[in-house]
């Protein structure tokens, strides 16, 4: 059976001392009392519940999966998800990050990614449903008319009722545009809200006594396309004026999806039938609500891929010190066992070290872009605002696609570590690489967030978001490039973002030309942007060990020396793979486009 250990040594490490976070809150009024005391607390709570409570649920809830009563459509989920949930509301971790005008305790997002890092290592098909709310509450956070809020945001806060976004339709998914669902207008203000939905998250449950589902539709007079789409709270049950819990609705589960993974997640197909709703935001503006909620998603399935990587890479890491076979090439390094134990082969430290310097540099990402949300929504400086919304929209696709990417190779190389027990369902490996595959089409698939990197987050704003990247990437090139101990980072990081700028302006050109050269060139651009990401922080943590062990701090030396040794890594084997991308992407669209003799 798999383990897990919270990895709390690493994140004080890039809140600490990497990112220096306890001092940029003191500058942000809202979090002027968080303190390293706090965090370190917050943290070990955190890690606590999701190795105690939620990772022993984790291998049996995928065998047992999530169950359907057709008589009623309710949802019965894996044994002990339900008495977790009520754990996790008693503790308090659904409020942790929100609003304390509705019961949040009011501390900072960067918190709660790192609560659901662990919460999705320990158990990725659990964490899915609270993890939805989230995004639910900020889009009614921005949106909602204030009587939406005074009865839906306290309950969503609290954790007593769970959220979903309603988006997909059997004929249509990434193209919202084309969705029937149809919203009529009543003469008490309400709407009444018909069609179907699929792939629906959470969509049903036994673990509240409410769901609030968001949903898109069309109001009769609608324009066609996504410039007439509106956005609609739709409740399971609707909520009196008081707050309580009024008739159902008539919204329920007509069936549950079959899944290659994340079977204790009740992924649903949810059947509308003049359900009353209540519009959120403005008529035919939905997209721009449900975005918020979108948004908050991509950073989720990022961290979800976060939470595997490192799982995976734990188990394998101890699999390949334990699992003794054949001896070392350089001689025997075990002389009292029959054989060497695996991790002594080079081929498999290759494997767990990818697997480290990915998870470790993905933490670093997620870790530094929730930062930059904090600063967003609470920084008294409005350009300080402004710029750190710029950077989230231009990280948020890279760090989805990029990091779900890699998680999806993660897991894949820590099950080939365990060789045939790898394959095995009791070891938890396979059931890692199965939840891993979702995360790379959640959310928009990751070919969808490449467009929306460079043709909007990039070439939509003239490189602007870009620029401000390269500035960043710049200072540390500067502040470190005369030092000989930085130059195995400094300098590859310098050449990709000397490179990106020159790049980035030629497959503009070619865009002007001809539109397809954005689609064939995207996927490559993002993924040498996530390396130029990535790599920035592996430069930013090696540059804090080396001074860490230039201070003497003994106590900490086998850390930082692994930090450095995975830094080292990551740069001579990993980094590389920009270069061949930057040589693909510059291919063109040819090579794709003119194949109908290929594809006939």
């Amino acid at each position: 059976m798999p383990q897990y250990t919270p990895p709390l040594r690493d994140m004080q490490f890039l809140m600490q001392e990497v990112l220096g976070l306890p001092a940029r809150f003191a500058q942000l009024p809202a979090y002027a009392d968080v303190d390293t005391g706090t965090m370190d607390a917050i943290l070990e709570e955190a890690g606590k519940f999701a190795a105690e409570v939620l990772q022993p649920l984790n291998l049996s809830g995928d065998v047992e999966g999530c169950t359907r009563n057709p008589e009623d459509s309710s949802v019965a989920t894996p044994k002990g998800f339900k008495e977790a949930y009520a754990k996790y509301v008693e503790g308090g971790w659904a409020a942790l990050s929100c609003d304390t005008a509705y019961g949040g305790q009011g501390l900072p997002f960067v918190l709660n990614q790192c609560l659901y890092e662990m919460l999705n290592s320990a158990n990725q098909a659990w964490a899915m449903y609270p993890g939805l709310s989230h995004g639910a509450y900020e889009a009614l956070h921005v949106y909602g008319s204030d009587e939406q809020k005074k009865l839906y945001l306290p309950k969503l806060t609290s954790g007593e009722w769970t959220g979903t976004m309603c988006l997909t339709e059997p004929h249509c998914g990434t193209d919202l545009g084309l969705l029937r669902t149809k919203a009529e207008p009543q003469a008490d203000g309400t709407y009444k809200i018909t069609g179907n939905k699929i792939f629906i998250s959470a969509g049903e449950h036994d673990m509240t006594d409410n769901i609030v589902h968001l949903v898109l539709a069309r109001l009769p007079d609608a324009p066609k396309g996504s410039k007439g789409i509106s956005l609609f709270l739709v409740p399971k049950f609707l909520v009196n004026a008081d707050g309580s819990i009024g008739a159902r609705n008539p919204i329920s589960c007509s069936g549950l999806e079959h899944k290659m993974g994340i079977h204790g997640n009740a992924t649903a197909q949810i059947a509308i039938d003049g359900a009353v709703g209540t519009l959120v935001g403005q008529p035919n503006k939905g997209l721009q609500a449900m975005f918020v909620m979108m948004n908050a998603a991509r950073l989720g399935v990022a961290n979800q891929s976060l939470g595997l990587m490192t799982v995976a890479y734990q188990n394998a890491l101890a699999y390949a010190k334990d699992r003794v076979q054949m001896r070392s090439l350089s001689g025997t390094k075990a002389k009292d066992l029959p054989a060497d134990p695996i991790i002594v082969h080079p081929d498999v430290r290759r494997m767990l070290l990818t697997a480290k310097a990915y998870s470790e540099g993905g933490r670093a990402m997620m870790v530094a872009t929730s930062a930059l949300v904090d600063e967003e929504l609470n920084h008294p400086d409005e350009a300080v605002r402004k710029a750190n919304a710029a950077q989230v929209a231009l990280l948020t696709p890279i760090l989805k696609a990029f990091l779900t990417d890699k998680g999806f190779d993660v897991t894949v190389l820590c099950q080939q570590v365990f060789g045939g027990h790898g394959y095995i369902h009791e070891t938890g490996m396979e059931q890692f690489v199965r939840d891993a595959r979702i995360n790379m089409i959640y959310e928009g698939t990751n070919g969808i967030q490449a467009l929306d990197l460079l043709g909007r987050k990039v070439l939509g704003d003239q490189g602007a978001a870009l620029k401000a990247l390269g500035k960043l990437v710049q200072g540390l090139v500067e502040e470190e490039g005369v030092n000989e101990r930085m130059a195995d980072f400094i300098n590859p990081l310098a050449q990709l973002a000397g490179q990106m700028t020159g790049i980035t302006t030629e497959l503009g050109l070619k865009a002007l030309q001809n539109p397809d050269e954005v689609g064939a060139a995207s996927v490559d651009y993002l993924c040498v942007m996530g390396h130029l990401v990535m790599g920035y922080w592996w430069a930013r943590m090696a540059q804090t060990a080396l001074r860490a062990l230039a201070g003497g701090d003994a106590a900490d030396k086998t850390f930082y020396e692994g930090k450095l040794q995975t830094a080292r890594f990551y740069f001579a084997r990993l980094f590389p793979e920009a270069g061949l991308r930057v040589r693909t992407m510059r291919t063109g669209s040819k090579l794709l486009m003119n194949t109908d003799a290929a594809l006939a």
